[in-house]
């Protein structure tokens, strides 16, 4: 079996411009330049199988007419999970097109992911969504200057559909590929969005299968200030919203916020999770059984959907909905606030408060955690709601990010093997822990996690030394 050994090599040039991107595509000339120059490879995961030969040392070979300055050209494709997502992006921050095919009825179907179901459901719609991406932006693939794809974190049998469509693009075509870090273009998203966005910066990404507090010191270096030791508050709100009977096919965060508007939010006692540790870790499993009880207790039957209930179950449902919101935000609130403290201890300069991911769509939520960023005299920023749940564009804005830094692959073999095994990172960190934020919980799951992305980027610096 052959052996996708590389992520994305680094070649290490002038840091661009925090502003904006285009101003420093002077950087890129020497890779569109004949001259032959190596790039130093990030280290991988490592196999047992020995007689497994990994990729040499990439030597550039092939002459590419240079782009205009401000005309690099990416395409992003993002299939992490259950929507299959391609977008052009253009250097300047232009968005060309933009294409995301659901798996809403799907989900509705299983109650949530079917990681199977997700694949062949990605496998069926993908050239489609990349060939409209392409077709919405008036161009070809002959017009691109690189791909991006996100290889991490997420569903390895729906990371490895997107990871394989782009390989076949970039070596077709003969374009660079850059692996992308799903959480990472989550956060660098709003540097599209907000020019004003500099580094450092602290991030809240939350979403079905996240719930991470950064602190973005630079691009690739991140720390990692608390995380989930259990479930997600996506995944709180989607089961929470299918145990209450309501429509799946929006998915449960905007079917919660709907009905939690007719609720009293102060209804039903529910106690905040984790209040005894003073951290900034993550814990939606109690809360989940809270609810699950109170909903037992009023008798409430999820087979009848909402839209068919009585005036008094329909009450009753919308009362937990407001309850469980206002608790499991309460939450993302007290760990944000100790989460800026640590952050500006490290980072005395840190203006911004990113908050992204598909919850960060709910507007309660941006509400409520806006009153603690502006407390702190800090700046919340968070994408429009099209650019917080999966999308292509944030890929190929972090993989233009990371381009314009030398960080990215060759071109693949044109007649790669179909069998070749990828570099796919279902499990990776983002950034390094913060000592104080800690978790032995957290920190005894380690089994099969990748090296942090901060980690191998650090590494690799330490190489050019």
């Amino acid at each position: 079996m052959a052996l996708s050994s590389t992520f994305w090599r680094l070649n290490l040039l002038s840091k661009p411009s925090v502003s904006h991107i285009q101003t420093s595509l002077r950087a890129l000339k020497p890779f569109f330049n004949p001259t032959p120059r190596p790039i130093s490879s990030l280290p991988i995961s490592s196999f047992s199988n020995s007689s497994i030969t990994k990729n040499p040392t990439f030597l550039e070979s092939k002459t590419r007419t240079p782009y205009p300055q401000d005309d690099l050209v990416v395409l992003g494709i993002e299939t992490s999970c259950d929507d299959t997502a391609a977008a052009v992006v253009k250097s300047n921050g232009e968005i060309l097109s933009q294409v995301i095919s659901s798996q809403a009825d799907l989900l509705a179907q299983y109650g949530g992911v079917a990681p199977k179901m997700a694949e062949e459901a990605h496998l069926q719609v993908i050239d489609q969504v990349v060939q409209e991406a392409l077709d919405k932006a008036n161009l070809s693939e002959r017009d691109l200057s690189a791909v991006a794809v996100t290889i991490g974190p997420g569903l390895s049998l729906c990371l490895r559909v997107g990871v394989r469509k782009a390989r076949k693009i970039a070596g077709t075509f003969s374009l660079p590929i850059i692996g992308v870090h799903h959480m990472e273009a989550h956060a660098l998203v709003a540097r599209l969005t907000e020019q004003e966005l500099q580094f450092p910066f602290m991030a809240l990404l939350i979403s079905g299968g996240h719930n991470v507090l950064i602190l973005a010191r630079d691009l690739g270096h991140y720390v990692q200030l608390g995380t989930t030791i259990d479930d997600a508050i996506g995944e709180a709100y989607d089961k929470i919203a299918k145990w209450l009977g309501l429509d799946l096919r929006r998915s449960g965060g905007p079917a919660i916020e709907e009905l939690a508007r007719e609720g009293d939010a102060k209804s039903i006692k529910l106690s905040t999770p984790m209040k005894q540790h003073k951290d900034c870790n993550f814990s939606y499993a109690g809360l989940k059984t809270q609810v699950r009880l109170a909903i037992e207790s009023k008798n409430i039957n999820a087979t009848i959907p909402v839209s068919s209930a009585t005036s008094e179950d329909r009450k009753s449902r919308a009362d937990i909905a407001a309850s469980f919101q206002r608790v499991a935000v309460l939450h993302l609130e007290e760990r944000c606030e100790r989460a800026i403290e640590w952050a500006l201890k490290i980072e005395p300069s840190v203006k911004h408060m990113v908050v992204s991911g598909g919850v960060a769509s709910n507007q309660y939520v941006r509400a409520q955690l806006d009153q603690i960023v502006t407390k702190n005299n800090l700046q919340l920023v968070c994408p429009p709601p099209s650019l917080c749940t999966d999308n292509g564009v944030m890929v190929a804005w972090t993989g233009i990010e990371n381009f314009c830094m030398g960080r990215f692959d060759p071109p693949p073999p044109a007649d790669e093997p179909e069998d070749i095994e990828f570099d796919l990172r279902p499990r990776w960190p983002l950034g390094e822990e913060y000592a104080e934020g800690r978790s032995e919980a957290r920190s005894m799951r380690t089994a099969r996690i990748h090296p942090s992305l901060t980690s191998l980027v650090q590494a690799s610096l330490q190489q050019q030394l």
